[in-house]
């Protein structure tokens, strides 16, 4: 049994961590959130108070690191802003919580001598043409185009430098778009199901033509488990479930799910900037630490998500309408 600090353990795929964590091992969880707007205790509710706890702080608090740290046997950093569109309007606090915040925290880890997990994003690399037959791995040349993947490239790199420089014991992983339960309404999946909830039409952004592959939280998470247990110290696993689809596939695969014509959707402003495609190989992941998804098929673990989202309105309505006021001024 060890006992884990998970930062932004609050958040969407941090929090679905942390209940696999208790799902599925014996240990013990630390959750350190700020409770940004994306952070959400309800995210927390019915776990174990036994064996998870949750403190809220910034990882910039470096006091408050030392002494959290120094009682961790392993430290999973999901702690993240994450949303492009935001970084687009104001990309400092990209910067404090990506860059500044890793980087307390990897201080923290080489005092105390912890074992340390890095989540990151494939955004670090760009993107890639529509017809390109190539996907992402683990030396690809990072290539960020936003401020949000900019930042996490630096924190990547961070960690790789004090894996060398210092000896931390670091593993990293860069993983393709999450979806599941626990999204913020924000994000493109759960912002199409509640809208077809609330009787409004699914938004695309443009054509819709833009790819991203998709893997379910649930599988991400026990790729990270997985990589914690047996990854290789200083190597980088990339994380799919070759589950690549446009959006506009997407929206009309949710909703024909939920019993809508296909086509009843609207096109809005498309974001600036935004990447065509991103794809990754996992082949390091699944041969060297023989992990598989359990969500083989998109449409399976697409179809639970909005089980979910329907059987758990009082866990998103209430960021619902400030979140598509937001929208709404945009144009999109």
């Amino acid at each position: 049994m060890a006992h884990y600090l998970v930062t932004g353990g609050a958040g969407f795929i941090g929090s679905n961590f942390v209940r696999s964590v208790v799902d599925d091992t014996d240990h013990t969880v630390t959750v350190l959130d700020k409770l940004t707007y994306a952070g959400n205790t309800a995210s927390l509710d019915g776990l174990p108070e036994n064996r998870v706890d949750l403190v809220v702080g910034d990882i910039c608090d470096t006091e408050l690191l030392d002494g959290l740290v120094r009682g961790a046997d392993v430290v999973v950093h999901f702690a993240a802003e994450s949303h492009n569109d935001n970084s687009l309007n104001d990309p400092s606090p990209f910067v404090d919580t990506n860059l500044v915040g890793t980087f307390a925290l990897l201080e923290a880890v080489r005092r105390h001598g912890a074992r340390y997990h890095h989540i990151s994003t494939d955004e670090v690399y760009g993107d890639l043409e529509l017809d390109d037959p190539e996907r992402f791995h683990e030396t690809t040349p990072y290539n960020p185009s936003s401020p949000y993947s900019a930042t996490k490239a630096g924190s990547d790199l961070l960690v790789r430098a004090w894996v060398r420089s210092f000896g931390v014991e670091a593993t990293l992983s860069n993983c393709s778009n999450n979806y599941g339960p626990r999204q913020h309404v924000e994000k493109f999946i759960p912002r199409q199901i509640t809208n077809l909830i609330d009787g409004v039409h699914p938004k695309l952004y443009g054509a819709g033509q833009n790819v991203r592959d998709w893997i379910h939280v649930d599988d991400h998470n026990s790729a990270v488990l997985r990589i914690i247990e047996a990854g290789r110290i200083g190597e980088t696993y990339l994380i799919g479930a070759d589950g690549e689809m446009n959006n506009k596939a997407v929206v009309e695969m949710i909703l024909r799910l939920m019993g809508h014509p296909a086509d009843a959707y609207e096109h809005v402003t498309d974001r600036p900037g935004h990447d065509l495609r991103y794809a990754i190989d996992s082949t390091k992941l699944r041969t060297e630490l023989g992990w598989t998804p359990r969500y083989t098929h998109f449409e399976d673990g697409l179809a639970a998500t909005i089980d979910w989202y329907r059987a758990n309105e009082a866990w998103w309505r209430p960021m619902k309408q400030a979140t598509e006021a937001k929208y709404a001024k945009t144009g999109q």
